[in-house]
Formats: C-alpha cells, sequence, structure tokens
C-alpha cells in the first residue's frame, strides 16, 4: 500500500512538473510574440545610436534567440532569478518579494471570507431550502457575474467615500490597521468566488443530504446537529476543496484590478504598470509565479482528497 501511495504521488508531482514546463514555454513564447520594442520604452523619449541599442539588447538579453532565451530564463528561473527589470533596474526576484506581503495577506484575507461565507450560505440554504434556497440561489448568481471592477466601484463609493467606514487607499501599518485597510480590497475580490463557492457548495450539501445513510442516521433519532457534521459536511468537502483550489489560485491574477483601484503596492498592481511599460522580465516573472501558484496548491488539493474522502481511490485502492 505505502509502495502504490508513493507512486500515485509521483505521478501527480511529475504531472505538475510537466505543466509549469509546459505553461512556461507558452509564457516567454507568447511574449517574444507581443508586437513592439521593449528597448524603446528603455529609452524613453531618448534618440539613442545604433550601438547603444545594441548595447542594451545584449545587456538584458534581448539579442538571443528564442530557444537560447528561454534556456537562460528558465534555468535562471530554477535559481529562483529572473532576470533584471527593464524599468526598475533591479532584480525581478526582490522587486516580487518586496511586494509579496500585502498580495499574500490580501489574497489570504480574500480567501478566508469567500470560504467562511460561502460554506455558511451553501449550508443553511441546502439545510432550511424553499425560499431560502432561492434567495441564496439569486444572490450567487448576481455575485458570480458582478465583475470586480464594478464591485470595486460600488465598495469605494458607498463604504469609502460615502459612509467613510474603511479607508479608499493604502495599506496601514501593523496588522490591525493593515487587516482594517485591506477590508475593502478583500470584499471586492471575495464576491466572485463566494457566488461559486456558494453554488457549488449547496449542490453538494444537498446531494449529501439526500443520501440513504444520512435517511438512515435520522430515522435512528441522531441529532440533525450531529447528522450534518458527520454525514453531510465531510462528504460534501470534496467537491468544495477542489472549487477551493481553483479560486484561491485564481484570486491571484485577481489582484491586478483590485490593487490597482485601491492604491495598494502589490504585486497585481506591478503587473499592471510592467504590460503598460513592457517590462517583460517582470511580467514574465510575475507569470510564472502565478502557474506556479496555480499548479502546486491544485497538486495539494488533489494529494489531500483520500484523506478528506474514504470514496476516493488511490491507484485503485481505497486508503
Amino acid at each position: 500500500m505505502q509502495r502504490i501511495f508513493a507512486v500515485w504521488i509521483g505521478k501527480r508531482a511529475l504531472g505538475a512538473v510537466i505543466t509549469v514546463l509546459i505553461a512556461s514555454i507558452l509564457i516567454y513564447g507568447a511574449l517574444r510574440l507581443v508586437p513592439g520594442d521593449p528597448v524603446v520604452a528603455l529609452a524613453a523619449g531618448r534618440r539613442l545610436t545604433p550601438d547603444q541599442v545594441e548595447a542594451l539588447r545584449h545587456r538584458y538579453g534581448l539579442d538571443q534567440g528564442v530557444v537560447q532565451g528561454y534556456l537562460g530564463w528558465i534555468g535562471g528561473a530554477l535559481r529562483l532569478d529572473l532576470g533584471t527589470s527593464l524599468n526598475y533596474q533591479t532584480s525581478v526576484a526582490s522587486l516580487i518579494a518586496g511586494r509579496l506581503g500585502v498580495s499574500g495577506l490580501l489574497i489570504l484575507y480574500s480567501a478566508v471570507l469567500a470560504i467562511l461565507s460561502g460554506s455558511v450560505v451553501a449550508l443553511v440554504s441546502a439545510v432550511k431550502g424553499g425560499l431560502v434556497n432561492r434567495v441564496a440561489a439569486v444572490a450567487a448568481a448576481i455575485t458570480t457575474a458582478t465583475p470586480p471592477f464594478v464591485a470595486v466601484i460600488v465598495l469605494l463609493a458607498v463604504f469609502a467615500v460615502g459612509l467613510g467606514w474603511f479607508p479608499a487607499t493604502g495599506v496601514g501599518t501593523g496588522l490591525v490597521d493593515r487587516l482594517w485597510h485591506l477590508t475593502l480590497p478583500a470584499v471586492a475580490m471575495t464576491i466572485a468566488v463566494f457566488g461559486v463557492l456558494a453554488r457549488v457548495g449547496n449542490a453538494a450539501f444537498a446531494d449529501e443530504l439526500r443520501r440513504e445513510h444520512v435517511e438512515v442516521a435520522r430515522s435512528r433519532g441522531v441529532s440533525g446537529t450531529a447528522v450534518i457534521g458527520r454525514h453531510v459536511v465531510r462528504n460534501a468537502l470534496a467537491p468544495m476543496l477542489t472549487v477551493v483550489g481553483v479560486l484561491f489560485a485564481s484570486l491571484f491574477v485577481g489582484t491586478a484590478v483590485v490593487e490597482t483601484a485601491f492604491g495598494l503596492d502589490g504585486i497585481g498592481s506591478l503587473l499592471v504598470s510592467s504590460v503598460s511599460r513592457r517590462d517583460f522580465p517582470v511580467v514574465q516573472g510575475i507569470a510564472l509565479i502565478a502557474v506556479v501558484l496555480f499548479v502546486v496548491v491544485n497538486t495539494l488539493v488533489d494529494l489531500a482528497m483520500p484523506f478528506i474522502d474514504p470514496r476516493v481511490t488511490v491507484g485503485g485502492l481505497r486508503r
């Protein structure tokens, strides 16, 4: 059994590595196909001689072929060297690391809000049914269809400008003050994620509530709370966990709009500014990190599934 489990883990890890490798090729190739010359952005409107242009191309590796350039970039990435920013004139890795704290806390804050709110609404609506279920379904549909920039505008207009309950910009100082500043951005990122979690969770909980073993437990006089905790919630965790894994990684990408709107100095706002300035090394680095995060989170979810849901098999065998 241990050998089968080890082989199963190895296959999942190999699949994750291959996925990241293919994604890295697409990221590098796509940015090489983008029209325009990064040297123009480096020149900042100045006229450069052909020798100066050639020197800049050589300095930043822009004169290399696609294969040679990719091998150099991915080799450096394996050593945590993502190159040098064209605009900031500093290493991409240190540039991203300096902004990772704000974005990481924002993503974690949003994930906690989304998981708690989505799970509670899904469970209550599935148990109550009727009008409560219909209202929850409408609310989930509305939030899922709400673009992040619309949520940002409404939250800023109502709670920051209108009521003045929350600051409109900045990240604050200290953990408590920083969480206070990040509340509106976190809520803006949570809205669409909440809708997906509520709908998937509602379907999972409702399906488990109709199971035969749940009816048997109820007929034996087991309390409703015990039935829900032991037989419904645990068995419904598998589909919800899968969605959480996908959405948690997608929150990383969602920081771009929210951080720019709220003036947060995070990875999302760095990505937006780097795209507009054609700072390709920074764009490549952030895109690669997003892919790695997505693959790692979903691989961990896949590995955790047999421990959460006993119905999931490992190599054809049950744990």
